[in-house]
Parts: C-alpha cells; structure tokens; sequence
C-alpha cells in the first residue's frame, strides 16, 4: 500500500471515503494499493500526514491483526533520515489504520514513467539514500518485504522509503491464501518467490532492482505473466548490458542469487563512494535531473487543513426543508472508521455535530436567519461544521430535575451500604469472629533466580523445568537468528517487554498486557527487561544482559532469569 501513488495528484473525496479517521479530518485522497486506501489529513498543529485505512478483507482476518500489530510496534521505532516515520495508528479498532509523515515528492515509479530513466548521478545518491533507511530499518528488527519504485519517494532533499514491515502482516492471512496478491513479483527476490526464508538479504536484492529499473526503466527481469517473471529470477541472470558502468558492480552484486552471497548495506553504500569518486557522498538540492525536480516544485499545493466553523445562535429551519448535504459534509464519520466515539479525540478539536436529542425533529440544514441566500460551494472539501445547542431551552427545569436525581439515587445508595455492613456483621464482619471457612490470600511463591544463562540460537527455555536449562525442543521463550537479525519469541505463552528503565517485579509482570509473540534482540538494551506468562500460571523476568561479540564461534544471548511458579493468579 502506498501512500502517493498518484505522485502528488490530491483526488477529491467519493461518496464511500470517510470524512474523518479517529478524529483525523480527512482533505484528499492520495491513492490506493493492495492493502487499501491512502488520504492526506493533518496534525492538531497542521503538519500534513498520509493515513493508511486498510481493507476490510485484511481487516475481518484475525492472524493479519495480530501480524499488523507487531509490524506497527516495531515500525513506530524507526526514525531514519530516508524513512517516513509512523505517528499515529490503530490496530485494533474496526478499520486498522496508520499514519505517516507525508512525502512532497513522487514515486520513483512515476517519476521514471513520466520523464524516463534517472542519471547514473542520482541513481547513485538514491541507492545510498536507500541503503541508509535500510540499515535503520533492519536495527529495528525488521524486514522490508516489498521494496519497489512505488514505496520509494523522491523529496527534494532525499530519497523516502515507505511502508517497511507492513507486507508481513498479510503472509499466511487467509485473504492472501486465497490468491490475493501482496506485492509485486518484478521485484521480489528468489528465496520470496520460492517461499524460502526471508531475511535483512531480500531488501538486498530488491535495492538492486530499484537501481536497475531507475537506470532502465522497466524491472531487471522483464515484464510479463507472474509465472514468467518469478521464474526468470530464480533461474535466469538479468541482461544489465544496458546499465551505465558506474552502476554495473553495484547492480552484480545486489542481484547475486544466494542471499548470503550479495553485498552488505556497509558494502554497497562503499560501492555507491567508489562510482561517485567521493569519499563522502553528497547530496545537494540538485541530486534529481531538471525535469523532477521542476514537477516537485510545480505539484499542486498541500490542500490545508479542514477548519471546524461554529455558528453562533443557529436556529433550524422547517423540517420540511429535506435537502440533504454532500457525502463530505456527514456529521460523524461512517461506524466503519475508528472506534465509537467516547469523549474528545486526542487528534482533533470539538467533535463532529451528531445532530439533535432523540425527542427533537431532525433538521436537514442549520443556518442564520440573517442569511440572504446561499453561500456558493468552496472549492475542494467542505469545512466540518459544529453547531452550537440552540438556545432557549429550559435550563433551570432541566437543572432541577437532576438535582432531584442526585438526591434520589443517594438516598438509595446510603440505604444499600447500610444493608450491606448489616448483613456483613452478621455473616462475621467488622467487630465479630471471623468465619471458621475463611481463608487468608496465599503467599505469593518464592522466586528462583538465574544469572548469566546463555540461551543459544535455536534453543529454548521451558519454565516447567525444575533446573532451568536451555534445550533444544520445545519451550516457552525461544532465541532464534538469521542473516544477524535475532528474536525472543514465545510458544504457547504471553510475553511482554517493560519500558526501558522499569524495574520488573513479580507484580509489574502480574500487570503487564502488552503480549506479543516476538520481540527483536535490536529493540532491547543492556539491562532491559520482559515478562513472561506461561499456560500453567508460571511468571518469568527475563533481563537481557547482552549478545555474544561476533568473534565467538556460537551465537547466544546472555539473560537474568528470575521465576514465580503457580504465581499467574493470586488468590
């Protein structure tokens, strides 16, 4: 799903697009993809961001919620200089949703179809650009998937690359399993179209496409049929004869069949120096040709922000009056956007008017009596409109009703606590003797703690066992590696990680809910902590205290364990 598919067109709103997403006004749309729609909003403060409302199919499936979860965790921690960060989402309302920084920029993809292929100079700076937001990327823990030229923005002052991680979240859904198409096959990598393992390496191999494809313009391997193009990959070497020299050895060596034998990030941002003859590669505000540059600078204006217009003293007219306003100008969003509405959103201002009482008439249009004639429509969307409660109201009847309320249901309630220490007392409450068959809440467990446990790559932790030993079959707390990217991960438990700086304690971990079934060695620092839960009501602290130096022939984690058993639930 990309955000600016259209390359900076700013489409006006249909009758099925919401006006506002969990309290963000909508202003345009920007594009659709495979996984839904894409609008421009803006902050409280007015900065322009992309929401991304994913399809309902992907949205009803319970196995991509929980994959798009972890995926925004950890995207939100990725704060690169090339990447279009994640502000804001909701992965667990009706319609999950996400917002990121916006781009004024095109795609490479429409850059290249609109003024052809880029020059080996800034396809250069590009590539260097890319590998940069990858490294990031990767720190964090997470694999992009589905780098293309349509998740790649080109800003004045740089490349952008969006949607890392976010492909994930739709492996193995039944949606994609019944022959929804994620991705796009002309850039996939061999071990994705073999359904192999896919690592740090995969992005590799798509950068290598990116760059070929902005020097040729058209993907490596040729168009054509799914089938056919998957199939030149996996067997077949790309004809890069067409490519300029500079680019050639960094093209080879992305595009190297076996993922452990292709180039490094460190590597191609040194191959990206070398072809530049700079020992520092630069990016002035002129690294994209003439021509793109002239369209970013020409591109439509960033439409503003939709303003929320009061008016005072409003008064509805007849109801006879039945017009009926724009699709744009509803006064609540459609329920299939956002949770349902429970107070003032963190995102907006006021609320949107949701109409009168039940008991009153509807009005269909609510203006000043002053108003001579109708105002002509503005151009683009048009503004919220929040209507003031129409005076006149009997404030002081209504005032005494529910000062009559108050004093009933307090009446009612001294009643009931009286009944209720009565009959306590009489059951063995305060001052009488406790009940023979009352018993005292039990102790909590007495802990048992490990220092310095090394959990090797593939090994696991079963909290079941009497000595805690790292085994090779099955556990609740797992390690796992590949391509330098390593996981905690947890089978058949809950595990959770603390806030840097919180000190775990049996009773932080008896409180924690945010549960996840992996968490990235890249996210956690020396001395930070997780909580696990297993089945049998067993509770662990674990405190990572660091990976083994790359020196060492055996790749392991060094934890503090410190373990509750029967300590889930205290009686």
């Amino acid at each position: 799903m990309n955000g600016h598919e259209t390359a900076g067109a700013f489409e006006p709103l249909a009758a099925d697009d919401p006006p506002m997403v969990s309290g963000y006004r909508i202003a345009a749309r920007l594009g659709a993809g495979g996984m839904g729609k894409v609008y421009l909003s803006h902050t409280p403060g007015g900065r322009p961001v992309a929401i991304k409302v994913i399809r309902p199919e992907f949205a009803e499936d319970a196995e991509f919620r929980r994959r798009f979860r972890q995926e925004v965790q950890s995207a939100q921690r990725v704060q690169g200089l090339y990447t279009a960060p994640v502000i804001d989402s909701d992965t667990d309302g009706p319609i999950p949703w996400l917002a990121t920084a916006f781009v004024p920029g095109p795609t490479l993809a429409a850059a290249v179809a609109e003024h052809g292929p880029l020059p080996a100079r800034t396809i250069l700076m590009l590539v260097a650009g890319i590998a940069e937001a990858l490294q990031v990327i990767h720190g964090a823990g997470i694999v992009h998937r589905d780098l293309k030229p349509s998740n790649v923005l080109l800003a004045a002052d740089g490349p952008r690359v969006i949607d890392f991680g976010i492909a994930r979240a739709a492996d193995a859904t039944s949606l994609t399993a019944s022959g929804v198409a994620v991705g796009t096959p002309a850039f996939m990598a061999p071990e994705q179209a073999e359904g192999g393992e896919i690592s740090g390496a995969t992005d590799v191999f798509a950068l290598g496409q990116v760059a070929a494809y902005a020097a040729l313009g058209a993907p490596a391997y040729g168009d054509g049929p799914s089938h056919g193009v998957l199939y030149r990959i996996v067997h077949e070497e790309p004809d890069l004869s067409r490519l300029p020299e500079a680019l050639r050895p960094l093209v080879t060596r992305c595009l190297v069949k076996n993922p452990s034998g292709r180039a490094s990030l460190t590597e191609i941002l040194d191959l990206c120096r070398t072809a530049a003859d700079q020992t520092q590669l630069r990016r002035p505000e002129d690294w994209l040709p003439e021509g793109v540059a002239a369209g970013i600078a020409k591109r439509p204006q960033t439409p503003a922000p939709i303003p929320t217009v009061v008016v005072p003293n409003a008064t509805p007219l007849p109801p006879t009056r039945t017009a009926t306003p724009p699709p744009h100008q509803a006064y609540a969003p459609p329920p299939a956007y956002g949770p349902t509405y429970p107070g003032p959103s963190p995102h907006a201002g006021p609320p949107p008017y949701a109409g009168p009482p039940p008991h009153a008439a509807p009005p269909a249009y609510v203006t000043q009596p002053t108003y001579a004639a109708p105002q002509p429509a503005p151009a683009g969307p048009a503004p919220m409109i929040v209507i003031p409660r129409p005076p006149g109201s009997n404030r002081t009847a209504v005032a005494l009703i529910w000062i009559f309320a108050v004093l009933f249901f307090l009446v009612v309630g001294c009643a009931a606590v009286l009944g209720a220490v009565g009959n306590d007392t009489t059951r063995g409450g305060a001052g009488s003797t406790p009940d023979a068959t009352s018993t005292a809440p039990r102790p909590d467990p007495k802990p048992v703690e490990y220092k310095g446990l090394n959990l090797a790559d593939d090994y696991q932790l079963n909290f079941a066992d009497d000595t805690l030993t790292p085994r090779e079959d099955s556990g609740d707390l797992s390690y796992r590696c590949s391509s330098g990217i390593c996981h905690f991960g947890a089978s058949g438990s809950k595990l959770a990680r603390l806030d840097s700086g919180t000190e775990g304690s049996l009773q932080v971990c008896r409180q924690e809910t945010r549960f996840t079934g992996e968490i990235p060695v890249a996210a956690l620092s020396k001395g930070d902590a997780m909580c696990l839960r297993t089945s049998e009501g067993t509770i662990a602290l674990i405190v990572y205290r660091g990976s083994s130096p790359k020196n060492d022939p055996s790749t392991y984690a060094t934890l503090d364990v410190t373990v509750w058993r029967a300590a889930a639930r205290k009686d």
